[in-house]
């Protein structure tokens, strides 16, 4: 079988590697992957936006299976120009992925049908965003519209810096045309949780939760990252939580876009804020999350080309999905300075036993791999306690090197904590 994977970080990694684990896949080809991913597959140089160079490729490889992994191309719609030549492809087409592709539109669903998410208001009008903020209550949460690279969303503490946020947004359209339109939201407090959960738009399968860590410096200092490290499963989302979250959030969410004709089908994160009024959407995800993925997948004991399969036929209900009572831990390597300045370029040394280091920011230079991101690679263990796996994860950190590369040594801390 031949399978093409788009897009080219750390979570595209775990995703190639989970599906080389089927024996059926043949040649496996990623779009554009990256030089870690090269040992894995073969990288093809068409960037995951290029949807003309895609499609062709696809249809001169005769790709069987297609899995459109990052939000970009999801949101343009590469699904629907795949799926237009014959391609099946695991991913929502571009009507069901304006869930992440609009916060407006997103928001709007959940008041609309009743879902639980932080109050709001719309503003595309700057004067009148910056006139609200005169009385709203702060901290408050400026978040733009589009798709922002995950740095769209500003907490601010004060009134000067909601203000600023909204003019950097709105007037120096730092953001483009993602700020045209803004969020201005409560700001909520409680544990944050990540689950993703596959579904095709009939059937809801939550995989198991994780907990990110956003923030560049130990102690959740610092500026906000893509993510430097994740830990699963989140001992703050309990049995119960879990089963409040899939009466009053995933099955509502997945009816009320079954009710806007925007069947979702592929993997939908939910980003969960468990209040002291019970849980709420901070935010929704059209794909796999990154790093998240890197701590889920490694847990997933079921088949994850043939569960992508069952979701693009919409047999999703037929699928063995089953997850090991394991442990996972993901420290992120990244380059120092990031999400600042930094360098690139340095030479990355992997010890033998790499299974579950996954590579996000790296190239190929005269046959040796080298720095050439922020986030670098991600390292992953997976233990039968979450105490194991951190310390196996930090263990490993020890055997990687690189010039300039930067941790957070606190992964896993706050949730250790929770355990107790």
């Amino acid at each position: 079988m031949k399978v093409m994977v788009i897009g080219g970080g750390g979570r595209e990694h775990a995703i190639v590697k989970k599906i080389k684990e089927n024996p059926d896949v043949k040649e496996l080809f990623v779009l554009p992957g990256n030089g870690g991913i090269a040992q894995d597959a073969t990288c093809v140089e068409i960037g995951a936006k290029d949807i003309e160079k895609i499609v062709n490729f696809a249809v001169e490889n005769k790709i069987e299976f297609a899995v459109v992994a990052p939000d970009d191309p999801l949101v343009i719609g590469v699904v629907d120009a795949l799926e237009e030549v014959g391609v099946p492809c695991f991913g929502p087409n571009k009507r069901a992925a304006i869930l992440e592709g609009s916060k407006v539109f997103s928001k709007d669903l959940m008041k609309k049908y009743n879902i639980p998410t932080a109050q709001y208001e719309v503003f595309d009008d700057m004067a009148k965003a910056l006139e609200y903020l005169e009385t709203a209550p702060i901290p408050t949460v400026v978040k733009a519209d589009g798709l922002a690279l995950g740095k769209g969303v500003v907490i601010a503490e004060t009134r000067e810096q909601a203000k600023d946020a909204v003019r950097s947004m709105m007037e120096d359209k730092i953001f483009g045309a993602s700020g045209d339109h803004i969020v201005i939201e409560e700001f909520l407090t409680g544990p944050e949780v990540s689950v993703l959960a596959f579904t095709d738009g009939k059937t809801m399968i939550p995989m198991v939760s994780s907990m990110d860590h956003k923030r560049a410096l130990d102690g959740d200092k610092g500026l906000n990252t893509g993510g430097m490290g994740t830990i699963a499963p989140n001992p703050y989302y309990t049995e119960k939580i879990a089963q409040e979250c899939m009466e009053t959030i995933f099955l509502p969410t997945m009816d009320a876009m079954n009710k806007e004709d925007r069947t979702f089908k592929g993997c939908l994160y939910f980003g969960l804020m468990l209040t002291a009024n019970g849980p709420k959407v901070i935010e929704y995800n059209c794909r796999f999350g990154d790093p998240e993925t890197q701590v889920v997948l490694p847990l997933l004991e079921s088949d994850l080309l043939m569960i992508m399969q069952h979701i693009a036929k919409g047999t999703l209900a037929e699928a063995e999905v089953k997850f090991g009572d394991k442990a996972a831990c993901c420290v992120i390597m990244a380059s120092a300075g990031y999400p600042g300045k930094y360098e690139t370029g340095f030479p990355i040394t992997l010890p033998e036993n790499n299974n579950q280091i996954y590579v996000a920011g790296a190239k190929n230079k005269n046959g040796v791999m080298v720095t050439g991101g922020g986030r670098v690679l991600g390292v992953s263990e997976v233990a039968d306690s979450l105490e194991e796996a951190i310390a196996k994860a930090y263990e490993t950190v020890k055997t990687v090197n690189f010039e300039n590369a930067y941790y957070r040594n606190d992964i896993g801390k706050k949730a250790l904590a929770a355990e107790v």
